[in-house]
């Protein structure tokens, strides 16, 4: 992602999200330091995207999105594929997130990719107190 990606990041992040980040935490997020972001196009627009932290030899993944128009299409899976490639290359063999326990697509696709249930945040997410489920992944060294 380059900065001239926040404003089509952001449309995705409004369609995918009531409670969604704004505009200038994408921007805070190009500045991060740790921060790495994917992103999918479709003709030029972005349809997708997913954000990583490297830290401390692990990465936490923040953010995934597919725009509402353009689920069912793989975009996900595509996304999650380069960014396990993304870790491999930047030696990072562990990768960890939390998801909704009501976001059983998202779930299923994080076990394609050896997600494993680690444990439960108690009311995660502000918006409806909901429980996120936090999941790991130790990847296979290159």
């Amino acid at each position: 992602m380059t900065s001239s990606d926040v404003d089509g990041v952001f449309e995705v992040e409004k369609n995918c999200f009531e409670h969604y980040w704004s505009k200038g935490e994408f921007e805070k997020e190009m500045k991060n330091d740790v921060a790495n972001y994917l992103v999918a196009e479709i003709d030029k627009k972005i349809v997708g995207y997913v954000g990583i932290w490297f830290i401390a030899g692990e990465g936490h993944i923040t953010n995934v999105a597919v725009h509402s128009d353009f689920r069912g299409q793989k975009i996900g899976d595509e996304l999650i594929k380069h960014l396990v490639k993304k870790c491999k290359e930047n030696h990072i063999f562990a990768m960890t997130l939390e998801v909704r326990v009501s976001n059983v697509v998202a779930q299923n696709l994080y076990k394609k990719y050896g997600f494993k249930l680690a444990g439960i945040r108690k009311e995660y997410y502000s918006d409806n107190k909901e429980d996120a489920m936090i999941m790991w992944s130790q990847l296979k060294e290159v």
